[in-house]
C-alpha cells in the first residue's frame, strides 16, 4: 500500500480506500481443487480457508471461515454440472474436508496431502524416542535428544561416522530399533515411482506396525488404515498441497508487514491480488 500511495503520489488512506472498491468474483473450479486452513486472525474468525487451482498453482479464492456449515454455503454458489468437473480433491487428513468432498465433488478422487501423512511415522518415531529417553540416565537422554536429527533422517543419506552413531543408538532398546526400520521401510515406499508396490507394501507396512506391539505405531498404523485409500491416491496421481502451503507462507508475510489486517473483505482481496 505505502509504496503504491508513493508512486500514485496519493495518501496511503486514499490507495486503501480505492482497493476497498475491488471485488473478486467467484472463481471457476478446476481440475484439481487443493483446500487448506491458514491462521489468519480476521474478523470472521481464527481460521480461513484457501482454495487452489492444484494444475496452475493459482490461488482461487479465500473462504472467511473454515467450518463445515460455511463451507457448504459456499459451494452451494456452484452448480453440480460444475462440482462434478472436478476430478480431484487434495485436503489434509481433517474428516469434515473429506465428508464435504463426497457430497459435493462426486466424480473426485481425495487425496490426503503426502506432508500430512508421511509427518504421522515422523511424530511416532519421536514420541518412541521421548518415551525411552524417560528411563535414561541424564547424559544418555541429552545425547538421544541432541541426535534426534540422525534418527529421523534417510540411514543412506548419513555419512559413515553418522551411521555408526546411529547403528549404537538403535542398540539400546529393541522399541526405537523396529521403529527407526518401519520409519526407513515407510519413506522408501513414499519414494518409490511404482504404484503396485507402493499400494501392496502400504499394506504390509500397516499389517507390520499393528503387531509391532508400539503403541506409537500402532496407532499411526491405525490412522493409515482408516485414509488408505486417499493414501493411494497420493501414491497414484502424485497431487500435493504444496503450492498450498507456499501460499500458506506468502500470507504469513503479508499478515506481518500489514500488522494484521482485521478488515476480511479487504484480506481477501490483498491476498488474491498479491498471489496472482
Amino acid at each position: 500500500m505505502t509504496s503504491i500511495a508513493k508512486s500514485a503520489n496519493v495518501s496511503v488512506s486514499t490507495v486503501t480506500r480505492i482497493f476497498n472498491y475491488v471485488n473478486y468474483s467467484i472463481p471457476t473450479l478446476p481440475k484439481v481443487l487443493c483446500i487448506d486452513e491458514f491462521k489468519g486472525n480476521a474478523e470472521t474468525g481464527r481460521y480461513q480457508c484457501i482454495l487452489v487451482d492444484g494444475e496452475k498453482n493459482k490461488v482461487l479464492d479465500i473462504l472467511a471461515d473454515r467450518s463445515q456449515n460455511h463451507l457448504i454455503s459456499y459451494f452451494n454458489k456452484f452448480s453440480r454440472k460444475e462440482r462434478c468437473n472436478v476430478q480431484f480433491f487434495v485436503c489434509d487428513m481433517w474428516q469434515p474436508y473429506t465428508d464435504l468432498a463426497k457430497i459435493y465433488f462426486p466424480n473426485a478422487k481425495i487425496i490426503i496431502d503426502k506432508y500430512h501423512f508421511i509427518r504421522q511415522v515422523t511424530w511416532a518415531i519421536e514420541n518412541v524416542r521421548k518415551r525411552i529417553q524417560k528411563n535414561m540416565p541424564l547424559n544418555l537422554r541429552k545425547y538421544y535428544k541432541r541426535s534426534r536429527k540422525l534418527i529421523l533422517t534417510r540411514y543412506h543419506k548419513l555419512q559413515d561416522e553418522n551411521k555408526k552413531a546411529v547403528d549404537l543408538m538403535l542398540l539400546y532398546n529393541d522399541d526405537l530399533r523396529v521403529a527407526h526400520k518401519l520409519k526407513e521401510w515407510f519413506y522408501e515406499i513414499c519414494q518409490s515411482n511404482n504404484y503396485s508396490y507402493q499400494s501392496d507394501a502400504l499394506i504390509n507396512w500397516i499389517k507390520n506396525a499393528e503387531s509391532s506391539k508400539i503403541e506409537e505405531f500402532e496407532k499411526c498404523a491405525a490412522t493409515y488404515r482408516r485414509w488408505v485409500n486417499e493414501i493411494r491416491n497420493a501414491f497414484k496421481y502424485g497431487y500435493t498441497n504444496g503450492p498450498t502451503e507456499g501460499f500458506n507462507n506468502k500470507i504469513k508475510v503479508l499478515k506481518r508487514v500489514s500488522f494484521g489486517i482485521k478488515n476480511f473483505h479487504r484480506f481477501r482481496n490483498r491476498i488474491i491480488h498479491c498471489t496472482n
